[in-house]
């Protein structure tokens, strides 16, 4: 689980993301990220209605998501706030094949340290 600090949570700072960061997009999902005047950085998640109707499967999306950052923040650079966008395709994904999305978008945006 993402620790409280780590987490964006208002509207507000998703918006900022969305106006002043830079994105990268696969297949299955997009990161967007922008720089943040603070020490660690910030993670958010979008999985829409779009991606399915259940909560079940979005929550479970949303559940591999968080688990595969908490075990890459160490490696992650501070300073960032970072929104993952969910898209369509990513229904049918295993955890391994999201972790390699993410990991690579991460690369794209040089995310790591």
């Amino acid at each position: 689980m993402l620790e409280k600090e780590g987490q964006l949570k208002k509207d507000k700072e998703f918006d900022k993301v969305f106006k002043k960061g830079r994105s990268v997009f696969s297949k299955i999902l997009g990161v967007k990220a922008a720089t943040n005047e603070l020490a660690l950085s910030r993670f958010g998640i979008l999985v829409s209605n779009k991606i399915s109707k259940k909560a079940i499967e979005r929550n479970q999306i949303k559940r591999r998501i968080r688990e595969i950052i908490r075990l890459q923040t160490p490696g992650i650079k501070p300073g960032f706030d970072v929104v993952i966008i969910t898209l369509p395709l990513i229904l049918g994904k295993n955890y391994q094949e999201i972790e390699a999305a993410i990991s690579y978008n991460f690369k794209k945006l040089g995310l790591y340290k």
